[in-house]
Formats: C-alpha cells, structure tokens, sequence
C-alpha cells in the first residue's frame, strides 16, 4: 500500500514541481521500488558514515541524505529527472511529508 501511496505522490510532485520530471505513471512505480531499496540499504550507511555530522547538527543533516538518495534515484532511472539538488531537497520533503500524511490517514480508516 505504501508504494501506491509513494508513486501517486511523487507523480503528482512531477506536476507541480517545475524542476521535477517524471515520463509516465510507470515511471512513479518504479522510483517507489528504487527509493524504497535505497532507503533500506543505501540510506543507513550514509547515516553511519555521517554520523558526527548529523549530531552536530542535531539530525538536520538527515535533510541532505535525503536529497542524495532522491539524486541517486534520479542517476538510475531514466525517466525521472531532478534539476539540482535544491529541487531534490524540495522534492524528498514534501514527498515524505505528504506520503506519511496520506499513509496515516489510510492506517486511521
């Protein structure tokens, strides 16, 4: 359920965002499966490696991961397309804020 959630979102992040670009509704499928594997194997070793960093800025370094594993996501599929790493910040928070908004609401139902 989690992953339909994800690629509505994203898709509909692809519209609204101008330096955001998804092909085809397909394509949201697919960068659900991609983030979904770099969340799980990816994302932790770079919350290791960071780990000073991310203290030090009491977590908000978690942000830039973020925006590093959209940037990943963006560098293996084709069809989805980031202008910079700005709009790849924007885009992983409003992805997670509106896809935990969603998924909450659905769990509550």
């Amino acid at each position: 359920m989690r992953l339909i959630i994800t690629s509505i979102v994203a898709f509909g992040l692809s519209y609204v965002l101008s330096g955001v670009g998804m092909d085809s509704f397909w394509t949201a499928i697919l960068l659900a499966l991609v983030l979904a594997v770099l969340n799980a194997i990816v994302r932790p070793l770079l919350i290791l490696f960071t780990l000073p960093i991310t203290l030090l800025t009491l977590g908000l370094f978690l942000f830039v991961i973020n925006a590093i594993i959209i940037i990943l996501a963006d560098k293996i599929l084709d069809g989805f397309h980031v202008r910079n790493f700005w709009w790849a910040l924007l885009f992983g928070l409003l992805l997670s804020g509106v896809t935990s908004l969603l998924y909450n609401e659905k769990k509550e139902n």
